[in-house]
């Protein structure tokens, strides 16, 4: 028969712990995974991976113990720390989590010095601490009993989350407790408690945290918290954030999932319901604190009143006036008006490029093909690139006048020398599969992108497969508007109606009468309407989804501003 020691030996992973600590003595940062799915697989992923931990949820979600055993099973003999959030200070469940092999307990909703000293007794055996010996995985089932109780005090990891504005007050105490070298926040629970339920950071807890995070480190000790994205990611270690997690396994599944379905069009945001839904302007559900350094703008908004444009007489009668363009370094969009004068026809051409056309005032047809649509004010016919088309002025005496927007900064546009039958399509017709999309503003599907707000989307890749840009139309009730955002890409928004405000980083314009605001990549803004009548724009993105990125609302005040 073999020794004792031969057979068995202690599954606390000392060795692991003791790199853990070596690498935050050292101020390095140490990666991680929430886990909060079933299969053991993700755990061992993260293993492979090297993580440097893992905390497997027990307090939201479903899973039960046998789960979370299977998932601390995963880590066994490998450098990966297995922790446990459980689901309340509780000495049971510290008891439980420890007996069944994990290497350290996180407790949640953690307010007080005393609630964090009852836990580190609770996680260490007598005389220091509260903990019961038992027969289970942690001691090898009774075999290794005394080398485990040996080395368990010590080792053990006790990680308390600051998870309200309360227990924000108390770290200066919470920092002197002996066995707690580890903290994490709970942003999203911070926020409740501080009145911004349903917001990751609401405004001034992102401050809070960053406060707590210079006590914890003058105290010489660390803290952690998920990070929302990659470039959160880099910003939280910048900021001396040191135990760092990548995100949730389930929200981690999701943006790779979300984001390989946006390279093919199919998208969509995810209700409560669980029914995927096309929204008219997808938002995240949390405002981001700040854009990220990557996002910063390198050319100012730019307001473009009616004849301040460059013009250009592309056909005789037809007028084009750039407000969005090169002139103004646009990048990869050009938005203006065409006027047609009584009569006036524009001749068959095409573009390498999609356009979008909306008409503004008067009667118009437009042919795509000898397809032939007569169009009512504001509808909009959206032409993919090499479909040769045409428009004319239907009335005699009135000037037409549209909204054209096309994904280029260096318009061009070929004539078409060939005949087309002409076709009268019905009014109900919404364009041709694969070809022109057309969208009759009347009946035209509306939602909302903020208070007192509808909108409808013309174009975007779900809607146009393939288009390179993406815009609508908004209108705006009297105290109508938009959260503070920024955008990926540039950004055209012509005032077609009403008065608008528009706020960027606290400078504020008023438009009407067809102005356009030029909006770069990374400037914060939003619109609103402070009259007492309607406003209506039309909005062009260039980008082929509707995505706009919303910020906590200082980003738009003088103070706030992210850039200055």
């Amino acid at each position: 028969m073999l020794p004792k020691s031969a057979a068995f030996e202690s599954l606390m992973k000392t060795a692991a712990i003791q790199a853990l600590r070596r690498k935050l003595a050292a101020d390095k940062p140490v990666f991680g995974l929430w886990v909060t799915l079933e299969s053991p697989s993700i755990t061992e992923m993260a293993v492979a991976l090297g993580m440097d931990w893992v905390v497997i949820d027990a307090e939201h979600g479903h899973l039960d113990w046998k789960e979370i055993v299977e998932h601390l099973r995963a880590t066994a003999r490998s450098e990966t720390v297995a922790l446990v959030r459980i689901a309340e200070l509780n000495g049971g469940l510290i008891k439980r989590a420890l007996d069944i092999g994990a290497d350290g307990i996180v407790i949640p909703w953690v307010e007080t010095v005393e609630q964090l000293k009852k836990a580190v007794a609770f996680a260490r055996y007598p005389e220091e601490g509260l903990r019961g010996i038992g027969g289970e995985r942690a001691t090898c089932w009774g075999q290794c009993m005394v080398e485990h109780t040996a080395e368990a005090n010590e080792h053990v990891l006790v990680v308390p989350i600051i998870e309200t504005v309360r227990a924000a007050k108390q770290v200066s105490q919470m920092v002197q407790v002996d066995g707690v070298e580890l903290f994490y926040f709970g942003p999203a629970d911070f926020s409740s408690t501080a009145g911004h339920r349903g917001q990751w950071e609401g405004p001034g807890v992102a401050e809070q945290i960053l406060r707590c995070k210079d006590t914890i480190r003058q105290a010489g000790k660390h803290c952690g918290l998920i990070a929302t994205s990659h470039e959160n990611l880099l910003e939280r270690q910048k900021q001396g954030f040191r135990m760092v997690g990548l995100g949730l396994d389930a929200g981690l599944l999701f943006r790779t999932i979300k984001a390989s379905l946006a390279v093919v069009g199919r998208d969509r945001p995810v209700q409560a319901s669980f029914a995927p839904t096309l929204e008219q302007s997808p938002t995240p559900a949390v405002p981001q604190p700040r854009p990220p350094e990557s996002m910063r703008p390198d050319r100012p908004e730019i307001m473009s009143a009616v004849g301040s444009g460059p013009k250009i007489e592309i056909a005789r009668g037809v007028v084009f006036e750039c407000l969005v363009g090169s002139h103004n370094q646009a990048r990869k969009l050009t938005t203006g008006l065409v006027t047609f004068a009584p009569g006036a026809v524009l001749p068959y051409h095409l573009h390498t490029f999609s356009e979008s056309i909306t008409l503004l005032s008067g009667s118009a047809v437009v042919e795509v093909e000898g397809r032939s649509y007569t169009l009512g004010k504001l509808d909009n016919v959206v032409i993919p690139p090499g479909l040769a088309h045409q428009a004319r002025n239907n009335s005699s005496t009135e000037s037409a006048v549209f909204h054209i927007a096309m994904p280029t900064d260096t318009p061009s546009r070929t004539l078409v020398d060939k005949f087309f039958s002409r076709r009268t399509m019905p009014a109900t017709q919404p364009g041709v599969p694969g070809g022109e999309r057309v969208n009759r503003f009347a009946t035209a599907e509306r939602g909302a992108a903020g208070p007192n707000t509808e909108f409808i989307d013309f174009f975007n890749q779900d809607l146009v497969p393939g288009i390179e840009m993406s815009g609508g139309y908004g209108l705006f009730h009297p105290g109508g508007r938009l959260p503070a955002h920024y955008h990926d890409f540039d950004e055209s928004i012509c005032i077609i109606s009403g008065r608008a405000t528009c706020n960027v980083e606290g400078r504020r314009y008023s438009m009407a009468d067809c102005a356009t605001a030029l909006q770069p990549r990374g400037r914060v803004h939003y619109f609103v309407n402070d009259s007492g009548s309607t406003m209506e724009m039309l909005w062009v993105y260039a980008g082929p989804r509707p995505e706009r990125i919303v910020v906590e609302e200082r980003n738009a005040t003088v103070e706030g501003n992210p850039w200055k």
